[in-house]
């Protein structure tokens, strides 16, 4: 098989690759070694920045979000009892969109397809080749077993931390930075009414708390624990007694007590990055090259603005305007990624 850009994983950041270069003209082939069922059910994040969600409008992937998404103004940041509203909209004229990363996933698979493009899933034995020479190529299995080889002019490794194409990079090019946090979150999904149309990070002597929603009847709710913290030892009403002393304050927020949709989990916190995010014709995007705690809802969002950085240089190369972009698409896209960590 033959294409200009090979992506690897079919999240967020490759599918809406796949879409931008479409819209310039340029052939691209996905390969995922989930099913497409798997992903698009996985739940990941659910706010979209004002940025992002105008990149999947312009993509032509935005019509659902558009209708079924909620619109936030702002946030509230509580501490000493009591709720101080910061206004986005009023402040930056911008606002968030909460649309769970699973339905962009759903929105742009179906798209992608409808327009013709390929995705291949369930893959296996992916493994890159000639990544730093003239002919890259993605070798894999089907779903059917059978072996398969794309070759193309260029490959975007979108497949996350976990995928293959970070490790692809030959030893001593990368540098990578962390910083683990001696802290987790403890996480509820629950059937429940939002306490607030908007998102509040409260700060309590007890710990940290968030609470967010994924739509009006369900609340994505996390307390800071020790990182070592079992999830096991905590209960649903364990949880929510926590929360409301955490909330406890001149307003008396009480937020609404639902079923839980997912077991209690953990999120294990810690800040990543890898450097250079390129080498040779491998462009490495979001997950794959960047990770940041879910504190600041930065992740898929990061993701998004990479591929828009790639996307305009593969369509400077195709367009004959030169190779000044896809030369430094790492530096360019650095400089955003190291405010994201810092935020």
């Amino acid at each position: 098989m033959r294409t200009q850009v090979g992506i690897v994983g079919a999240g967020p950041a490759g599918l809406l690759l796949s879409h931008l270069l479409a819209a310039r003209g340029i052939e691209s082939i996905i390969v995922e070694n989930r099913s497409r069922a798997y992903c698009e059910q996985r739940l990941r994040a659910g706010v979209l920045e004002h940025d992002a969600a105008r990149s999947l409008v312009e993509a032509g992937v935005g019509d659902r979000m558009l209708r079924e998404g909620l619109i936030d103004r702002g946030v509230a940041l509580r501490f000493g009892g009591r709720s101080r509203r910061i206004d986005f909209a009023e402040l930056t004229g911008k606002t968030i969109t909460v649309y769970g990363q699973q339905e962009a996933v759903k929105d742009m698979i179906e798209a992608r397809l409808a327009s013709g493009g390929r995705i291949d899933f369930e893959v296996d034995e992916v493994s890159l080749h000639d990544i730093a020479g003239t002919h890259p190529t993605i070798h894999y299995r089907d779903r059917n077993g059978d072996a398969q080889e794309l070759s193309c002019d260029y490959i975007a490794g979108c497949d996350g931390y976990h995928g293959i194409s970070r490790p692809s990079i030959p030893a001593g090019i990368i540098k990578n930075y962390e910083r683990v946090y001696p802290f987790g979150w403890l996480g509820i999904l629950a059937q429940a009414r939002p306490v607030s149309d908007e998102l509040i990070y409260c700060l309590h002597e007890r710990g940290f708390a968030l609470l967010s929603k994924r739509s009006d009847e369900v609340v994505r709710i996390y307390l800071q624990v020790p990182s070592d913290e079992d999830p096991a030892r905590w209960s649903a009403d364990d949880f929510w007694n926590e929360l409301d002393a955490r909330l406890a304050g001149e307003d008396s927020l009480k937020p609404e007590r639902g079923p839980m949709l997912a077991p209690l989990n953990i999120a294990q916190l810690r800040s990543w990055v890898c450097e250079p995010m390129q080498f040779g014709n491998l462009f490495l995007t979001g997950d794959a090259a960047h990770i940041v705690p879910p504190t600041g809802a930065k992740g898929m969002n990061a993701a998004i603005a990479d591929v828009n950085i790639l996307a305009r240089a593969l369509g400077a190369h195709y367009a004959g305007d030169g190779d000044e972009l896809l030369a430094t698409y790492s530096q360019t896209a650095l400089r955003r990624v190291w405010k994201v960590e810092k935020f």
